[in-house]
């Protein structure tokens, strides 16, 4: 494989991104809310609440939900007043789904906008002109999607974890944050989401006209994202060591299987038979 053509695939197609507002704005918006100012509301909320009651934030619905928790999560929050138990309920788990976010939809974005893109933009053509094979191409598509994913998420974490700690420590009294199950979640599970949001905007892409129509369709591998966060809001799981590789493990192999679909879907040939449509 030649590797210099597959960087300057990937960097032409990020050069695309820059240049495409549509593409690069929900890429710094959903950090920003997610990371910065979600946090630092609740955050600053029970440090204000604090200075009333320990316990201020702690209302019946939260209480019961707590009533509910496995034993694991209760002997962590067990010792921690009404305000710190709903920070790390809320900050170290119920947002740990949310935060795979991140990675699905800046890969699908950029992914969907890389190969919907050529139609859009007409230079379909071009590509069956290059030098680099179907393979090359691909390969090169998806590190110009992947790449950005893991870089924003990362940094995201950085951002998040100094939040939490430089903002929460008044009100915990201590660092407290990652907890151990994030580790696994960051280094394991967020790679393979940001794979499977890019092979399914390859995959969407083969059939969808328009970039527009392929980023809607994409949004929908957010759902099982969805699913996790409703699934520790009613007690059915809660996010572990052991929870974040077998997660990690199943959207692994998940996106070996959409690889292997993507591969058969994915040609030059195609992109300007469909792109003529």
């Amino acid at each position: 494989m030649n590797w210099r053509a597959v960087s300057a695939i990937a960097r032409k197609d990020l050069y695309e991104v820059r240049h495409n507002r549509m593409v690069w704005m929900p890429m710094i918006v959903l950090p920003v809310v997610l990371c910065l100012i979600l946090p630092l509301v609740l955050l600053l909320t029970a440090q204000a609440a604090g200075q009333d009651s320990p316990d201020a934030l702690l209302d019946p619905d939260i209480a019961r939900m707590m009533a509910n928790l496995p034993q694991s999560m209760k002997a962590e929050l067990e010792g921690l007043n009404g305000n710190q138990q709903m920070i790390v309920l809320m900050l170290g788990y119920l947002f740990a789904p949310l935060f795979l976010i991140l990675p699905i939809m800046t890969a699908s974005t950029i992914g969907t906008n890389s190969f919907v893109g050529e139609k859009e933009r007409k230079t379909i053509e071009a590509l069956l002109y290059t030098p680099a094979t179907d393979r090359e191409l691909f390969v090169g598509k998806m590190l110009a999607a992947i790449l950005p994913a893991l870089v924003i998420t990362w940094l995201s974490f950085i951002l998040y974890t100094l939040i939490l700690n430089v903002v929460g420590t008044p009100i915990m009294g201590r660092i407290w944050f990652p907890t151990p199950a994030w580790y696994p979640l960051i280094l394991w599970v967020t790679p393979a989401v940001a794979g499977m949001g890019v092979l399914g905007a390859v995959i969407v892409s083969a059939r969808a006209g328009t970039f527009m129509e392929a980023y809607q369709t994409t949004g929908v591998l957010v759902v099982p994202l969805l699913l996790l966060v409703f699934g520790q809001v009613f007690g059915v799981i809660t996010l572990s060591v052991e929870l974040a590789l077998v997660v990690g493990l199943v959207v692994w192999l998940v996106d070996w299987a959409l690889l292997w679909a993507s591969q058969r879907l994915f040609s030059r040939y195609r992109l300007f038979e469909s792109g003529r449509l």
